[in-house]
């Protein structure tokens, strides 16, 4: 079968998803997550997926008669699933009496605007704080006890500690297994709601780590056999700076905390973190059975020096003020993933543009896939998601999207870039996880090059600093907005390409394998896919471009165009079909 008839097959079927209306969908096998070669995929309906996604505002899900002007934002967003936030004091606002209202009201909205849903449940935590806790958990202290810190204050976190905060944990876990079971029971079938987010940003702010009476106890006493089996199990392959702490205090497999990771803000914080995954792994198992959907959790990546360089500190660390203690930070995943077996995923909120990459990978574990839980919005968010989904994103979520298009992308591009992905989906999901057919870039500064495998090929792309703007406007500045691209390959010459528009970036060919040494680029074709089918546009230009200062000797470029060039020709198409050639 040739690439374009595989091509339309697939996509028949995929956009054939997004057309039916949910309850028409027979196939009755929920959504869940499988390997294809080193990624890892999100299933639904029987299809590989990536979920484009954007979450509302904390408050902005609260009243069905509040969203209804959200509801069209969505669609020019081009979203193909909605984080809309469930609040455990409206779910639950009497002990064991439950409302689900406001769930059923945001599933049907969905399934009449073609929308999938990923529900972030506020409960113990949101922003590590007891916001969105029932007001019958806020008034029983004693029940429900917070944290203490140091000189025995209590502030407004609800305390995990395992044996000690168990009431407080069991209550979360009944309401979340009630949510759950009524999920199930109203979207079994249709499968609108294909994801649930546990929790949000957990850990707490004020001290290293929760010093009330039950939490001393526990720090005092052994580490818990679970953690410690893992440990001795996967010794070999622990993230470095979590090994580095275990190393240094003497690869102890038993003890108390402090026998076995030393004495310290760092031990301090892995204790908190550990106690985090335990509370949130006894939720999330409650709700998986009753409706085992993948679920997930994310970080606030509030920590910026590593876990080893907390150790070489020791108690001084204590004494600076502990942003936030129990975030699951890349660095302690190890301890993260022993602690919440029943979390599919942890997922990084990265919204500081020029740590994105590093971010995403430090989180990109053999485990863990990639998945961006949080990010900015408009031209940022648009060159973000290329670079992720080439590196394999099961999904990328942008917050705020509400109000995406009235604060910061009037353009959309945003949109426009969701919009190809979706058209693109069948061909990605093909070749993801496969070694060298899939990569993206994300480059920010002008001028900036950054080299890239693909199949045979090394590619550069570099930012063309004198052609991001049009001719006769103001020069363009030193800095200039991030631009992404995503690249498939779909046969040794040939690929598909998604470009960011906010800046032109400039791309040449280096083969890999014997053979002619030079790379041409053949043809570039802009288009888009329509019921699964290539439609072409125009063909582009690309041109000879000198690779050094004295030409000696010059080589064929691929352009990508900047948002100026599109402007100029409202041109709909996004997708470029670019096929190359090799000579001597």
């Amino acid at each position: 079968m040739t690439i374009q008839n595989t091509l339309c097959c697939i996509s028949v079927c995929w956009l054939g998803l997004l057309a039916v209306p949910c309850s028409a969908q027979q196939d009755s096998s929920i959504p869940h997550l499988r390997k294809q070669g080193t990624a890892t995929q999100f299933v639904v309906d029987g299809q590989p997926f990536i979920a484009l996604t954007g979450e509302i505002e904390n408050e902005g899900a609260t009243n069905l008669d509040n969203m209804k002007w959200m509801w069209p934002e969505f669609v020019k967003m081009n979203l193909n699933t909605l984080l809309p936030v469930t609040y455990w004091e409206m779910v639950e606002p009497e002990e064991g009496k439950y409302d689900f209202t406001l769930v059923d009201g945001i599933i049907q909205e969905a399934r009449r605007n073609h929308l999938r849903i990923c529900f972030v449940w506020f409960a113990s935590f949101k922003n590590g704080l007891v916001s969105w806790a029932p007001i019958w958990v806020k008034r029983d202290y004693k029940r429900f006890p917070r944290v203490q810190i140091r000189n025995g204050r209590s502030i407004e976190y609800l305390s995990v500690i395992e044996g000690y905060s168990d009431a407080t944990r069991d209550a979360d876990a009944r309401a979340f297994a009630a949510l759950m079971r009524h999920i199930k029971e109203v979207d079994g079938q249709q499968h609108t709601v294909i994801l649930m987010h546990v929790e949000n940003e957990v850990g707490m702010s004020g001290d290293s780590r929760d010093r009330s009476p039950g939490a001393d106890k526990a720090f005092a006493g052994p580490v818990p056999k679970a953690l410690m089996d893992y440990l001795q199990q996967h010794k070999d392959t622990l993230l470095p700076e979590f090994r580095q702490v275990w190393e240094k205090a003497g690869f102890k497999t038993s003890g108390t905390w402090e026998q076995v990771f030393g004495k310290g803000a760092a031990t301090d914080e892995i204790f908190m973190v550990w106690n985090y995954a335990q509370y949130v792994n006894r939720v999330t198992e409650a709700g998986k059975a009753e409706y085992p959907i993948p679920m997930y959790t994310n970080g606030w990546v509030t920590r910026r020096s590593s876990i080893a360089a907390v150790a070489a500190k020791g108690t001084e660390a204590e004494t600076i003020g502990y942003t936030h203690s129990g975030d699951p930070m890349f660095d302690l995943l190890d301890v993260w993933h022993a602690g919440a077996p029943q979390i599919d995923f942890v997922a990084p909120d990265v919204y500081n543009e020029r740590d994105f990459e590093q971010t995403c990978m430090n989180y990109h574990q053999s485990w863990n896939p990639m998945y961006v839980g949080e990010a900015s919005g408009g031209a940022a968010g648009a060159a973000e998601v290329l670079w992720a989904v080439g590196h394999d994103a099961t999904g990328f979520s942008v917050y705020g999207v509400e109000y995406n298009l009235l604060r910061q992308d009037r353009d959309n591009e945003l949109g426009r870039v969701y919009k190809t992905i979706e058209q693109l989906m069948p061909v990605i999901m093909e070749h993801q996880g496969k070694k060298g057919e899939t990569t993206g870039v994300l480059l920010g500064e002008s001028g900036q090059t950054e080299k890239a495998r693909l199949g045979d090929y090394t590619m550069t792309v570099t930012v063309n600093p004198n052609r991001t703007r049009p001719s006769g406007t103001t020069p363009a500045p030193a800095s200039v907005p991030l631009a992404g691209a995503l690249f498939v390959l779909t046969a040794p010459d040939e690929m598909y390409v998604i470009a960011s528009n906010e800046n032109e970036m400039a791309v040449t060919f280096t083969p890999n394998t014997p053979g002619p040494a030079l790379v041409g680029v053949g043809t570039v074709e802009e288009g888009s896919f329509v019921d699964g089918r290539w439609v072409a546009g125009r063909h582009l230009d690309h041109r000879i471009t000198a690779l050094d200062n004295n030409c000696t000797w010059c080589a064929s470029a691929l352009l990508l165009p900047g948002a100026y060039k599109r402007r100029d020709t409202h041109s709909e198409h996004g997708i470029l079909r670019v096929k190359l050639y090799r000579y001597q």
